[in-house]
């Protein structure tokens, strides 16, 4: 295991990440019934019923080393309220993705996410070093590529034709990404935006 795959907890004010753990399984499943998540067809969100082989999925990628899960948790009430990870880790050229992350409806563009990615790339740049933080996500997912620009992320191309939804439709994805040399600017901002909130 290596530090890019060491359970670790981030807390801020508005939001906790923890690690992983079969634990938080009931607290996910209310989670994602918050909104009904999983019915989105432009991304891949478990369902209550596949909760549980979605956290043994999670863990199975931290132990083959390309993945560290979290559980998020809402400091305001102290409920579970989504998921985020590191994964695609390149520890060798000290890049990550930040991605498969969702939450509840109800904490959708509040700032618990934007702490929670203030977290999460604070950790990768000044903790573990990175040259590069990347997000991915689908292109028809407009929510999605709204935020990970309102972060100061900026768009690297689409990858075409590059996976399939469940339902066998084809997704595009559009990758954006963070440099080292942008994270003090970055951070900057996302302080700022915190604070007004």
């Amino acid at each position: 295991m290596t530090a890019f795959t060491e359970p670790v907890t981030l807390s801020g004010r508005h939001a906790a990440l923890e690690p992983l753990a079969f634990d938080h399984h009931a607290g996910l499943v209310a989670a994602v019934r918050d909104g009904e998540l999983w019915k989105l067809w432009y991304t891949a969100i478990p369902s209550p019923i596949s909760m549980r082989a979605e956290i043994e999925r999670r863990l199975s990628l931290q132990q083959a080393g390309s993945m560290l899960p979290f559980a998020v948790r809402n400091l305001a009430n102290g409920n579970i309220a989504g998921m985020t990870t590191y994964m695609n880790i390149d520890a060798k050229n000290r890049r990550v993705e930040i991605g498969s992350t969702w939450y509840a409806k109800s904490v959708q563009r509040t700032p618990l996410n934007t702490e929670c990615k203030l977290m999460l790339l604070t950790h990768a740049f000044e903790k573990l070093d990175c040259i590069a933080v990347e997000f991915r996500t689908g292109y028809f997912n407009y929510a999605s590529r709204r935020a990970i620009e309102r972060l100061g992320a900026k768009q690297d191309g689409i990858l075409r034709s590059h996976q399939h939804y469940a339902d066998g439709s084809v997704r595009d994805s559009v990758v954006f990404s963070i440099i080292a040399q942008e994270w003090p600017a970055v951070k900057h901002h996302l302080e700022f935006k915190l604070a007004g909130d």
